[in-house]
């Protein structure tokens, strides 16, 4: 059996735009949350769900799978995370 982890990163942030991928030391953090789930050593599959061409190639770029876009529906302030 394989565990996933999946990162919700929603661009359309109104408290702190673009917040998921703002710089903390140098590496978006997007990019933080997938590299402590890959060295967790629990998951086999570290997926991101975003509605973001940027936010998903950045995470890609860190070594998230990103098989497909969230649609515009499922990236609302009302959208939930199941």
């Amino acid at each position: 059996m394989k565990r996933l982890a999946i990162i919700p990163a929603r661009s359309g942030s109104q408290g702190l735009k673009n917040k998921n991928i703002r710089l903390l030391a140098g590496i978006p953090l997007i990019g933080h949350t997938i590299k402590a789930a890959r060295k967790s050593g629990i998951f086999d599959i570290v997926m991101v769900s975003t509605d973001s061409k940027e936010y998903a190639e950045i995470a890609k770029a860190y070594g998230a799978d990103m098989p497909f876009l969230r649609s515009e529906a499922l990236a609302t302030d009302g959208a939930g995370t199941w």
